[in-house]
């Protein structure tokens, strides 16, 4: 199957449309060259095509998707070319599956029935559901364990890419945590976003290989204006106060890096953080009404501010409870500091106990976690009530360089050149 070949699955999903969805997914392509779902068109954006290329990477102040599937992988090659090459791959890979099509230039059933297919095939008949797919890379890409350079690109490490510290409170599982490189892949469909991260894991088979990896359900933030507050798993509104795609001035000043803040191959990336907190779900749900929205600063119906009438009022920091979320994560108590949370729910079975294994896969993108991250975690894990109820499982740090200019450029191009 050529790139120029309409897919099935594009096929199928402007089929399933009709006219006015066609309309709106034309009017989605007038914003994918900024990376941006279209305001006026929510169900075509859901089923359409969201652009791979661009100034910066998709699936950072895009819409926020309903599900994801991130994986951390660790490069098990210790040949640079080998490592090149599959992040060309990937990048084609990934622009093929974001645009509807198959992972690979020939496809699930076009080929030789004595080859295996170049795609997986899970996806056939779907639409690109909004695919967006992300990658970072670890501290561990650029000295590993040992301290060793494996790829001549130590000297390129970002300072922002320093290792996370370890926060009070936290238990975390190695196993669980790090990664030389990331895949984020949302969508709206998770089967869409499953197939991407099954691809690129196949297409990487003895360059990489799966470290860890958490399916997520149910956005706990928005990244746009046209987007509602969703609900935790702790059933508040989550994400009030985020970062907001439309807020240009903002991400320049809290998400984008900028010249001069590090290496230049970094510039208009973001840097990722990722978390895996199980929330203690049964205690909670024994506490009072009136406890909760103690311990979140917020009323748990309408997400106003305590004291406040609408979820989007300014909170009155001095009037909050001391110990409470809102407060001790607010910019006024950590200088200025501002995050773009894009995390999602996730159960992940039971603990063989009755008790769910639940919770929240955070994920937060900024400008420098030194500045942003550690020191509000480092507030909230000191001195928040919620700590009660939540257990820190997992943590890590990547890079995420700029977006891809076109079919000549890859992920890394300006690192490894």
């Amino acid at each position: 199957m050529s790139d120029s070949t309409v897919s099935r699955r594009r096929a199928i999903a402007l089929a399933g449309v009709g006219v006015a969805g066609i309309a709106g997914a034309a009017a989605v392509g007038g914003a994918l060259v900024r990376g941006e779902v279209a305001d006026d068109d929510h169900a075509g954006a859901a089923l359409g095509a969201i652009a791979f290329t661009g100034e910066h990477q998709a699936g950072i102040v895009t819409p926020a998707q309903d599900r994801l599937h991130f994986v951390a992988f660790d490069v098990i090659t210790k040949d640079r070319e080998r490592l090149v090459a599959m992040l060309k791959d990937w990048t084609a890979a990934a622009a093929r599956m974001t645009a509807g099509r198959d992972a690979g230039e020939i496809g699930a059933v076009d080929g030789i029935p004595e080859a295996p297919p170049d795609d997986t095939g899970e996806a056939l008949g779907l639409p690109p559901s909004g695919l967006t797919i992300t990658v970072g890379f670890g501290p561990t890409l650029f000295r590993d364990a040992d301290g060793k350079d494996r790829f001549g690109i130590a000297a390129k490490r970002p300072p922002a890419l320093d290792d996370l510290p370890h926060f009070p409170g936290d238990v975390l599982d190695a196993s669980l945590s790090g990664g030389d490189l990331c895949v984020q892949a949302c969508a709206n469909d998770p089967q869409v976003a499953v197939h991407a991260i099954r691809n690129l894991a196949r297409i990487g088979m003895g360059v990489v290989s799966v470290r860890w990896s958490q399916l997520g359900f149910g956005r706990t933030s928005s990244t746009s204006r046209t987007q509602a507050t969703p609900r935790n798993l702790f059933g508040f509104k989550d994400g009030t106060a985020n970062l907001k795609l439309e807020e240009a001035d903002l991400l320049k000043q809290h998400l984008w890096v900028q010249p001069g803040d590090g290496p230049e191959w970094m510039t208009g990336g973001s840097y990722l953080v990722t978390r895996k907190i199980r929330m203690i779900v049964e205690t909670w749900d024994r506490t009072s009404l009136a406890e909760q929205e103690s311990i979140v600063g917020r009323h748990k119906g309408s997400g106003a501010p305590l004291g406040m009438a609408q979820e989007y009022d300014e909170p009155d920091v001095k009037a909050l409870p001391v110990a409470s979320h809102v407060r001790l994560a607010h910019p006024d108590l950590n200088d200025g500091a501002r995050l773009l949370r894009r995390g999602y729910n996730f159960v992940d079975g039971s603990d063989g106990l009755g008790r769910l294994n639940a919770g929240l896969f955070f994920m937060a993108y900024q400008r420098d976690p030194r500045k942003q991250f550690v020191p509000v975690q480092r507030n909230l894990s000191r001195h928040d009530d919620m700590n009660e109820y939540l257990k820190p499982m997992s943590q890590a740090l990547f890079a995420c360089p700029p977006g891809v200019s076109g079919p000549d450029d890859f992920w890394g191009r300006s690192l490894f050149s």
